[in-house]
């Protein structure tokens, strides 16, 4: 499976959303108080997500991936 990043960062109200490529189906979407979490917690790197180099493009996906599974297991 591959995925799309679409990023928003630069705007009022900020979002990220991960896309199914060839579905075009939103796999995740952080809004503006998921992405200041992640920022806080310095697991969002912007020069990191407008990179072309796959590995590393991959592993902030796989990073995002996990933040929304240990976000949603909280209590």
């Amino acid at each position: 499976m591959t995925y799309l990043i679409d990023a928003w960062l630069d705007r009022p109200q900020p979002y990220l959303r991960i896309l199914d490529r060839q579905t075009g189906a939103v796999c995740i979407a952080l809004d503006e108080e998921a992405l200041g979490e992640l920022r806080d917690q310095g697991d969002l790197d912007v020069t990191q997500l407008s990179t072309s180099e796959p590995a590393v493009l991959k592993e902030q996906v796989r990073n995002l991936f996990l933040f929304c599974y240990a976000r949603e297991l909280r209590p």
